[in-house]
């Protein structure tokens, strides 16, 4: 299973800054996502055509360029998910899930003055937003993205899509007042309605697996999607249990990217 940690990433700033960005059609969000809300996920891989292949018939997608090597995913017209080609032999096969925010830099200041780090600066993706990563206090890894052209998710919480981000942790209490600090008003305020929660590393996982980030994707029927995950050349790395939101199983596609499959 892919380790989404921050010492995976050192080094990597700037990368994204002299991409191309292609003048495609970009369907938006409705309206901007609150501060705190997943808005975006994006995979990097080591072969995008074998991740064309592997998502679009698991889940439906298509493709279409994006930025510089990039390219978008779309359900039923709409923006789901991006896949990106690794720049870096070491950086890891992995999803990671973006917040969003209306200041990159000034959320940056204050993941650092909570005990997190920024581990690749803000840049600019064209005018489609300014990205960077961050890790918590543990080394869980996840994406800043303020917003510009591209909003985020535009279509999320049904089959096929983006519908829960959960941070497995060593330090629930930690990661509870660590994230609450810095995305109170989408975790805790009125009328929030979160899909990113936080859980110990059970022994669902391998010991030695780190605190990370596990995107989920909701899928209609989760033992028919279990059977194209293994005929499409993925895996199995654990099979369904009952969570709070939903049956869960956690697989890796092709490449070793992990992520997780959501029935509810």
């Amino acid at each position: 299973m892919a380790e989404n940690r921050a010492s995976e990433y050192e080094g990597a700033e700037g990368e994204g800054e002299a991409e191309e960005v292609v003048d495609a059609e970009v369907v938006e969000a409705e309206e901007a996502y609150g501060e705190g809300v997943p808005c975006w996920v994006d995979a990097r891989l080591s072969d995008v055509e074998a991740g064309k292949r592997f998502y679009g018939e698991l889940f439906g997608w298509t493709f279409e360029d994006a930025y510089g090597s990039s390219v978008w995913a779309r359900l039923r017209g709409e923006l789901v998910a991006s896949l990106a080609p690794k720049t870096d032999g070491r950086m890891p096969t992995v999803w990671t899930v973006s917040f969003a925010t209306p200041d990159v830099e000034a959320l940056g200041r204050r993941i650092t003055a909570a005990g997190g780090q920024v581990v690749m600066a803000p840049f600019p993706v064209g005018d489609l937003g300014v990205a960077a990563l961050a890790a918590d206090p543990e080394g869980a890894v996840f994406g800043l993205w303020q917003p510009g052209r591209h909003r985020g998710f535009g279509r999320r919480h049904e089959p096929g899509t983006f519908v829960w981000a959960q941070l497995y942790t060593r330090d629930t209490g930690a990661a509870n007042a660590f994230y609450g600090s810095l995305f109170h008003d989408a975790l805790f305020g009125a009328g929030a309605r979160p899909d990113f929660g936080r859980a110990e590393v059970t022994e669902v996982f391998p010991a030695e697996m780190p605190p990370h980030f596990l995107a989920h994707f909701r899928v209609a029927g989760l033992d028919d999607a279990l059977g194209a995950v293994q005929r499409l050349g993925g895996r199995v790395q654990a099979p369904p249990f009952e969570t709070s939101y939903g049956r869960v199983a956690v697989v890796t596609d092709n490449q070793g990217a992990s992520f997780a499959l959501l029935q509810r």
